[in-house]
């Protein structure tokens, strides 16, 4: 809130490094090539401005790569999980009431932020969620990582990422150098994503908003300033304030297996048949919309306006994008989709697959967190009882399995 001084800044940090204490390597393990990696970037890091004492104040005690960074850089759910399964674990229940709890906690904050940037507050909850969960992520040390560390191991081990992970190093070395946070509080995701609503560098620097007017736009430790950022990333990309992102669809029987991501305008939809489930209007029958079905004809069906792409400048994703739009709408209190997805299985509750989760990890099949979403480690432990049990292992939290799991 309004009165957060530099100093604060640098508690917030030194707070961070004790809770991320374990992350930091061991001079014991130490790997020669990293270390001169990380010794001959700081002249690169001098010829682009950096001090060397913010360089070395932000590599002290690094001296071995994370490997874990490169591991869940092979591994992105936008692109690989099933859209129900994406979507299952982003737009639920918990999410929802989660999201119009915050909305109720910042309702002045959130005001004032759309009044500044024109951008739906809804939607900014929305991302909030997806991309900490309202915060929590950041309490998490399997989540954050040391940015230093993170990005340079990209950039010593992985040749598709290193050009990328050298220029957010730099990026978050002149974030340290402006006093925006200090070199210990550089925490991210794997990729270097930062703080509520995990912005890569770069993009802090060409987006971030001092919002609660402390003079520093801290997207770690303000929820004010995260949102705004977030806001003026959209506004700043095209966002048409007073719009949708999208509409869900009936599709006439005619448009069957045909006019995917065709684009027209919405009253041309209209008087092609296209019509949304409540039978209401297109507010904007001028605005264009492009046909998107992305589990075919037996799945749901939109049309999505210019504000659906607009959010895949945050991430460019269709199921990112979607599930951001879906999920602001029903924080908005609209209802959820006229259309389910064609999961071939009954889906299970937020409650009903944290049961199913303790259940696998009860059998020794799982070891993950009780969180109620179905990733990876989930769906392995699943199919490892699937085949156990002489099901089909199709990895699905359905209620079939856990009403087997519930009896045996």
């Amino acid at each position: 809130m309004p009165g957060r001084t530099a100093s604060r800044l640098l508690q917030i940090g030194s707070a961070v490094m004790l809770f991320l204490g374990p992350l930091a390597a061991s001079p014991a393990a130490a790997d020669p090539g990293f270390t001169a990696w990380i010794a001959n970037f700081e002249d690169v890091a001098a010829k682009s401005g950096i001090n060397r004492s913010v360089y070395r104040a932000a590599f002290a005690g690094i001296t071995e790569p994370d490997m874990e960074v490169i591991e869940k850089a092979r591994f992105q759910p936008e692109f690989r999980d099933k859209v129900w399964d994406y979507m299952d674990n982003r737009v639920n229940e918990e999410t929802v009431a989660e999201g119009q709890a915050m909305r109720a906690r910042y309702k002045p904050w959130l005001d004032r932020i759309e009044k500044r940037f024109g951008v739906d507050e809804d939607i900014l909850l929305a991302i909030w969620s997806m991309e900490t969960n309202y915060g929590k992520a950041l309490e998490r040390p399997d989540v954050m990582r040391n940015l230093p560390r993170s990005l340079a191991t990209l950039a010593y081990l992985d040749k598709k990422r290193a050009g990328f992970a050298r220029q957010q190093l730099i990026a978050a070395l002149k974030i340290v150098q402006a006093g925006h946070v200090s070199a210990k509080g550089l925490i991210s995701s794997w990729a270097g994503a930062m703080g509520h609503t995990q912005f890569i560098p770069t993009s802090y620097l060409a987006y971030s908003a001092d919002m609660d007017g402390d003079g520093h736009p801290n997207i770690w430790g303000s929820v004010p300033d995260a949102l705004a950022t977030a806001a003026n990333l959209l506004r700043k990309n095209g966002w048409q304030s007073g719009k949708t992102w999208g509409y869900e669809v009936i599709v006439p029987p005619s448009w069957r297996g045909k006019g995917e991501r065709e684009n027209r305008t919405l009253g041309a939809w209209a008087k092609l048949g296209f019509k949304r489930p409540d039978g209401q209007p297109f507010s904007s029958p001028g605005d264009r919309g492009n046909l998107y079905r992305p589990a075919g004809d037996s799945g749901p069906a939109f049309l999505l306006t210019k504000n659906f792409f607009v959010l895949k400048a945050y991430n460019n994703a269709d199921k990112y994008a979607l599930a951001g739009g879906l999920l602001a709408d029903r924080i908005a209190g609209y209802r959820g989709l006229a259309m389910d997805w064609p999961r071939g299985y009954t889906p299970l509750s937020v409650a009903e697959r944290q049961e199913l989760q303790k259940h696998l990890t009860s059998r020794g099949l799982y070891d993950g967190k009780i969180d109620g979403k179905i990733g990876s480690g989930s769906k392995t432990a699943i199919m490892s009882l699937q085949g156990q049990a002489g099901l089909s292992p199709d990895g699905n939290a359905s209620k079939a399995l856990l009403d087997f799991l519930r009896g045996n």
